[in-house]
């Protein structure tokens, strides 16, 4: 503006000296405008497992994510004083897949699951859309956690979600595992696609690998509650169901897995009055 009052002090015919002025206040707004809008340069963090971006900075990382810190239904939880009831039946319609997709998503090994693998709990169908895992456990049992942890996460049409957790103790060598431990990938972002081969998921959620049959429909008891997913953006209203009865994996097989993904677990939440269920059968 000072270069404004120079100019029109010049002698000039007083139309020019009016268009000159217009022109530099407009300059001047425009140039202020510009640096009002200008992009900012602060670089997103992403969301992971350390100090910097781990669970307790998890709300402050985005706005999408203020569940992870306000919310009151978060997972997982201590496994705790359940209440025993005679909890519905869950009916597992799992098949043997042959195709898989095993991808490294920088937070855990996920395993894509094809169609045609879903359960029903409360009549509402949940279809299966993957796997993955947690060492250690997340949830954890009277304060005990476990050397790892199973999910299936599951949808329904409706788009609630359900997820069956499974938890993981050191022992015996688990067969089971061996057609998705034997393709685990390495590098953060890769994916590989695996034809011809054979997945039982009936037989990883068999404690000890009891179970042989091809279709089986029932596993063991379950504990039940009403929690969020683990990770961001720690969504509500996810209806947990974990398996009561641990399985067992070889120390080597942990030990594989953890040498990719370690400490990917989210510690656990409030209950917050929530109910904690049982089925009864389990304490019988």
């Amino acid at each position: 503006m000072e270069f404004a009052k120079l100019i029109l002090g010049c002698g000039l015919h007083p139309i020019t000296k009016s268009l000159i002025g217009i022109m530099c206040v407009f300059m001047c707004i425009t140039s202020c405008g510009k640096t009002r809008n200008a992009p900012s340069q602060t670089k997103k963090i992403e969301w992971g497992y350390e100090a910097k971006n781990g669970p307790d900075v998890w709300a402050e990382l985005s706005p999408e994510y203020i569940l992870c810190g306000v919310g009151k239904h978060q997972s997982p939880i201590d496994l705790v004083n359940p209440t025993p009831v005679k909890l519905s039946p869950i009916t597992y319609e799992y098949y043997r897949t042959t195709d898989l997709n095993i991808r490294h998503t920088g937070h855990t090994i996920e395993v894509a699951s094809p169609e045609g693998n879903w359960i029903v709990v409360d009549d509402t169908r949940y279809q299966l859309l993957q796997f993955h895992f947690h060492a250690p456990s997340e949830h954890t049992v009277a304060g005990q956690p476990f050397d790892m942890e199973m999910h299936l996460v599951h949808k329904s049409e409706a788009g609630s979600l359900a997820v069956v957790g499974l938890l993981i103790k050191s022992g015996s060598h688990n067969a089971a595992f061996d057609p998705v431990w034997a393709h685990l990938p390495a590098v953060p972002g890769e994916t590989l696609h695996i034809e011809q081969i054979n997945v039982h998921l009936h037989r990883m959620l068999s404690a000890n690998g009891q179970v042989t049959d091809e279709v089986v429909r029932s596993f063991s008891n379950t504990y039940r509650y009403d929690g969020s997913l683990t990770t961001p953006p720690c969504s509500e209203d996810v209806k947990w169901i974990m398996l009561t009865t641990p399985i067992e994996m070889s120390e080597a097989q942990i030990a594989a897995f953890r040498a990719i993904i370690h400490d990917n677990n989210r510690p656990v939440q409030p209950l917050n009055g929530r109910e904690l269920l049982v089925d009864v059968e389990a304490n019988e």
